[in-house]
């Protein structure tokens, strides 16, 4: 009605919301001093607010009991104050896409739970513990640790995928405490995944705390001074020179130290630099000279603009868990249509299934099917590539007939205000290694390294390592770059240092130290630079603003942060008719994709040290063939 007012305040109000509040309560436990919610409650703050100080409620004989729910290693239940406001349902239904959680019963009978007796298999499942806005639902590795008011909070980057969600860190003393999502409608909205979330215990296990040197068989600790002579003497005896000196960079490597690790071997007279995961260490066959050959260009929230999209050897489900809630909230929401190529996987939203191999990419490019008939009539259509594809055989020939699909059907896939070409990046540290062309080149990707150094590299495959080789391993935990080393050097985690991060689609982020490093670690430009004083070639920065004095001179975009820089059409056509000219004698082999990730729960270092990750192993992967029902063998059949 024009010129109504509406009364917020008056006493009428006041008294319906203390009726409310009577309600609610009527049946809550009073166990806020042993509730993990409490002093982040809720129910707390609004009791506070329009509770009374009575009730009326007096021939109630006793408060509802509710047998609690196994909700699996992550979300600790405790149904009594569950208050029915069904939020952990319309999130598992509508965000996770797993179908599990629901009510039962009416009225003073009704109960939030499974339908059948099962846990919760999503990777974004603890985010129904932010939502809970009583103790219902809590962190189970969290639970009787801390209380809210002793925590420090640091605000930071998440380093285990490309998406780089923002986070905060909090801690209490030296002991990172939980990890809790920080919103971001450009980045992760308001959810992180499960190993985002409950990771972080894995940075107390396995960690590298002091020098380690190789005596015979087994280390031995060292103080920094003899770990780096050390180092200088395995150089020097190992009679490497030029390109027999080589640097592998690994998932969490961050941007200060890829620049400072490049800069030192560059100055070695090497130019051979690689990727801890790629096989042989070649140069990656979509070439690093134009940004939008590896980046996702369309943006993260651009993808849900996108009314087709076609993903290429590729799980975004466990490669980019939050950047698939928002593909899932797209097609739910809108005539989204979804095509896919590689190995079939549950995605929480249906596809239409092209095939496994280079063959259904040439099939598509040439028009076959109804899904390329979709994608035709598309206004923004999106092509979804995996990193992975530039490691399989056929890379090169599928990144070839998508290049020249794309150059063909520019009009619709490269506009002004549409880049419909992205590559999902799985690593936190590859946008930025290829920003500062941390590749090899031709020529020294072929010699035999007799000197290797290892930057957090812990997926190398050690049989790329040649025998007789000197290698330092330069990292955090004690993985598998540990235990091919002869000098090992320790460094600090993601929440100990503050650095640059560049997620998948270019954006660069600073990730802030919340606790210092144990023992003797120290951040790892800081050890490159010490290093090179040693070795006699010194590096020219001994500050980290003077460092990223230099990464602006590489490129600019490396310190632009919190923003993202699309390439202009011009050229991204420029790039894409480099690909097609690197990639024209390309061969098919028609190997199928594989999912390059087979086990979520434990992708690096810190997370395969983490318990709770083992626990998440131990109940999710090791039954993720069941699917949504237990009912069905082969649940990725409705997804065909």
């Amino acid at each position: 009605m024009p010129g109504a007012k509406v009364f917020t305040n008056t006493p009428l109000v006041h008294e319906a919301r203390e009726g409310v509040m009577e309600f609610l309560l009527s049946n809550h436990p009073l166990d806020c001093p042993i509730c993990d919610q409490g002093g982040e409650c809720d129910l707390q703050d609004q009791s506070m607010r329009y509770g009374a100080d009575r009730t009326r409620f007096h021939e109630i004989a006793g408060k509802r009991a509710v047998e609690d729910k196994d909700m699996g290693p992550l979300v600790k239940t405790s149904m009594n104050r569950c208050i029915q406001c069904t939020r952990c349902i319309r999130f598992a239904n509508e965000v996770a896409g797993v179908e599990e959680l629901g009510s039962t019963g009416r009225g003073n009978d009704m109960q939030i739970g499974t339908y059948v007796a099962k846990t919760m298999n999503s990777e974004l499942s603890g985010n129904v513990v932010d939502l809970c806005p009583v103790g219902a639902l809590t962190s189970k590795p969290y639970a009787f640790h801390a209380r809210p008011w002793e925590l420090k909070h640091t605000d930071s980057i998440d380093v285990l995928d490309a998406v780089g969600s923002n986070i905060r860190v909090d801690s209490r003393g030296v002991q990172v405490m939980r990890i809790q999502p920080r919103p971001n409608d450009d980045v992760n909205e308001e959810w992180i995944s499960d190993k985002t979330r409950y990771s972080y215990d894995g940075l107390r296990f396995q960690r590298l705390t002091v020098p380690l040197v190789k005596q015979g068989d087994r280390f031995v600790n060292a103080s920094w001074e003899e770990a780096l002579s050390a180092v200088s003497e395995g150089l020097a005896r190992s009679g490497a020179s030029g390109d027999e000196i080589q640097a592998v960079a690994g998932h969490l490597a961050d941007t200060e130290s890829l620049v400072a690790l490049k800069d030192l071997v560059n100055r070695l007279g090497s130019d051979n630099l690689a990727l801890d995961h790629v096989t042989g260490h070649a140069a990656p066959v979509h070439a690093v000279d134009v940004r939008s050959n590896y980046l996702f260009n369309s943006t993260i929230p651009g993808v849900e603009r996108a009314d087709v999209i076609l993903l290429v050897g590729t799980n975004p489900r466990h490669e980019a868990a939050v950047l698939n809630s928002r593909i899932r909230k797209s097609w739910l929401h809108t005539g989204l249509e979804v095509g896919f190529i590689g190995e079939r996987v549950d995605t929480t939203y249906g596809y239409d299934y092209l095939g496994d191999s280079a063959k259904a990419v040439a099939d598509f490019v040439a028009g076959k099917g109804e899904f390329a008939e979709k994608f035709k009539t598309a206004k923004y259509p999106l092509i979804m590539v995996g990193s992975s594809m530039a490691e399989h055989p056929d890379g090169a020939a599928v990144y070839n007939a998508l290049a020249k699909f794309v150059e063909k059907n520019k009009d619709r896939l490269l506009t002004p205000e549409w880049n419909g070409f992205s590559i999902l990046q799985r690593a936190a540290s590859r946008a930025a290694a290829y920003d500062i062309g941390f590749v090899p080149s031709k020529k020294a990707s072929s010699a035999k390294p007799k000197f290797i150094y290892l930057l957090n590299a812990d997926d190398v495959d050690p049989k790329s390592i040649p025998q007789d080789a000197f290698v330092v391993y330069q990292g955090h935990h004690g993985d598998l770059g540990a235990q091919l080393a002869d000098v090992c050097l320790p460094a600090a985690a993601f929440t100990e240092k503050s650095t640059t991060w560049v997620n998948t689609e270019g954006r660069a982020q600073i990730g802030r130290a919340a606790v210092p490093p144990p023992g003797a670690s120290r951040e790892d430009w800081k050890i490159i630079r010490a290093l090179s004083e040693v070795i006699g070639s010194p590096l020219p920065y001994d500050d980290v603003l003077s460092l990223r004095d230099r990464m602006w001179e590489i490129s600019p975009t490396l310190v632009r942060y919190d923003t993202t820089e699309s390439t202009s059409i011009d050229v991204a056509v420029a790039g894409l008719k480099s690909l097609i000219a690197g990639t024209r004698t390309a061969q098919v082999t028609g190997a199928p994709f594989k999912k390059p990730i087979s086990n979520f729960y434990q992708t690096d270092p810190i997370s395969r040290a983490s318990v709770t990750m083992a626990q998440c192993t131990r109940a999710f992967t090791k039954g993720e063939n069941y699917g949504f029902s237990e009912l069905s063998s082969a649940p990725e059949a409705a997804y065909a």
